[in-house]
């Protein structure tokens, strides 16, 4: 069984999960030139349904309805924390969706 990795650094109350991400072979390869072409998006996304698929029938109603929420501020988060790097390099822009 492989060990459990914390997902919070308890200590300053942040989360570790994109340290992990950030050491994945595809996350480390998709960004080895710099660019992520269409190819390697669809590819990680291949892998994500894989694994959706794989975890979403072992858990109970209750444990997925707080997964459910989990990923998405997780999503959520993710996309404001590039948005919010985006603009810090660019200047102030207003996100429209």
């Amino acid at each position: 069984m492989a060990k459990r990795l914390k997902w919070l650094d308890e200590k300053f109350e942040t989360t570790l999960i994109d340290d992990y991400a950030r050491k994945l072979t595809s996350f480390l390869d998709a960004m080895a030139d710099g660019h992520v072409d269409s190819s390697e998006l669809k590819s990680q996304e291949a892998r994500l349904v894989t694994l959706m698929k794989e975890v979403e029938p072992l858990l109970s109603d209750e444990q997925h309805e707080k997964v459910t929420r989990l990923l998405c501020e997780l999503s959520a988060y993710n996309v404001m924390e590039t948005l919010h790097g985006v603009q810090q390099m660019r200047g102030k822009h207003v996100w429209r969706p």
